[in-house]
């Protein structure tokens, strides 16, 4: 489903992609794990378009994405999530849902005007839709309280939702743990599961291993800027290369 080649991105004198080269499968869970500084949200920037790459391809589909803007990535159906939540903080979580879905008959004005109905059809639709994916994640309680308002574990459930409202072929998941207590990870999981019945493609970076070991059908690994190993989770645990970049071999 994702395919990048040779892919290069430099900072300065930092080769923070360095001739990384990897696949991601159609309906799969896959992890990304490497050190700090691996260069894994990198890699995540340049495939959703907030950066460009300096050298190699990004493929999504058969369509090759590397150097498109952010907007016309999502529009590829792939949304992510960041590893700080970018929530709509003074806005309610049912507003900040009601947001995502693009081509909204409401945003432009003359609408309102002379087709109301359509507007006010296509609001419903929205809500329904809105409200339905919140009951999925568990947060319908809370849909009319200030989105700065949740604890962390309950924003990254918000994030998670988001991304549904815009209906992805592929979520890129960037530390969807990080902050997260026991109870609310459970429905993270959960629902990331339950989205990969739905035949949703997740893409994962994540530096508890218990739950990429738990959760991830295959992790890829990355060390300095390039692909370093890839295979199942077992495979991935007993692999000499892997220690060697996480704990210098010991």
């Amino acid at each position: 489903m994702l395919k990048i080649e040779d892919l290069h991105k430099s900072f300065g004198g930092v080769r923070a992609v360095n001739r990384c080269s990897l696949k991601v499968k159609q309906g799969s869970i896959t992890g990304l794990i490497g050190p700090n500084g691996a260069g894994k949200t990198t890699l995540f920037n340049l495939i959703t378009g907030f950066y460009r790459p300096d050298r190699g391809a990004i493929w999504f589909l058969r369509d090759r994405i590397d150097g498109l803007p952010p907007h016309r990535v999502a529009r590829r159906a792939i949304a992510r999530t960041f590893q700080i939540p970018r929530e709509l903080k003074e806005m309610t979580v049912l507003e900040n849902m009601m947001l995502i879905p693009p081509a909204q008959k409401g945003e432009k004005v003359w609408n309102s005007f002379f087709r109301p109905a359509q507007v006010r059809r296509q609001e419903r639709e929205i809500m329904e839709e809105a409200l339905r994916v919140l009951e999925f994640v568990e947060l319908i309680r809370l849909r009319n309280e200030y989105a700065q308002s949740l604890s962390s574990g309950q924003k990254k459930l918000l994030e998670l939702a988001r991304t549904l409202m815009s209906d992805p072929k592929m979520i890129l998941l960037d530390e969807p743990g990080a902050g997260v207590n026991p109870t609310l990870m459970k429905k993270l999981i959960r629902n990331i599961q339950e989205l990969r019945q739905q035949g949703k493609t997740f893409f994962l970076i994540e530096h508890d291993m218990d739950l990429i070991m738990n959760l991830c059908d295959r992790v890829i690994v990355m060390d300095k800027g390039r692909h370093l190993a890839d295979g199942s989770p077992s495979d991935i645990k007993k692999d000499e290369r892997v220690l060697e970049a996480y704990l210098g071999g010991k």
